[in-house]
């Protein structure tokens, strides 16, 4: 993707397989609504998103392109691992603790929904350094 523009809350139409493929940044904001929020990734090979847990809103992430572990559960100690590829789709509930590393030898390209939103509208995180700053400064 050329442009870094977060197309929310306006209605909008977009091809969310290219708009993925393209997404060079480890994170970018594609649409943000009031009550819905779309953003692509790119998780280089051995990296992560981090364990994390998101207490009020539930998360639905698609695998475009690579091979990830998915672990989820109940607590940071108590997860289990999944292994998904192209075209997995990956639902975690609100309090569900989750992690996807990319285990696989291409960049991972996956789109993330969150309902309700979960980042500021326009977000973009270039690597997941910038991610994990953003992160703190909150």
């Amino acid at each position: 993707m050329t442009k870094n523009t977060d197309y929310g809350p306006a209605p909008y139409v977009a091809n969310i397989e290219s708009a993925t493929l393209q997404n060079e940044n480890y994170r970018t904001t594609l649409w943000t609504g009031k009550n819905l929020q779309v953003t692509v990734m790119a998780i280089q090979p051995g990296h992560d998103i981090g364990l994390e847990v998101h207490d009020d809103h539930d998360q639905f992430l698609r695998i475009e392109q690579g091979a990830a572990t998915v672990f989820m559960g109940p607590s940071e100690d108590n997860l289990e691992e999944k292994q998904a590829s192209d075209d997995d789709a990956i639902f975690v509930p609100a309090g569900t603790w989750h992690n996807l590393v990319n285990t696989g030898g291409e960049v991972l390209k996956v789109y993330s929904i969150y309902a309700p939103a979960e980042h500021p509208h326009g977000t973009v995180h270039v690597t997941k350094e910038d991610a994990d700053a953003d992160e703190h400064d909150h």
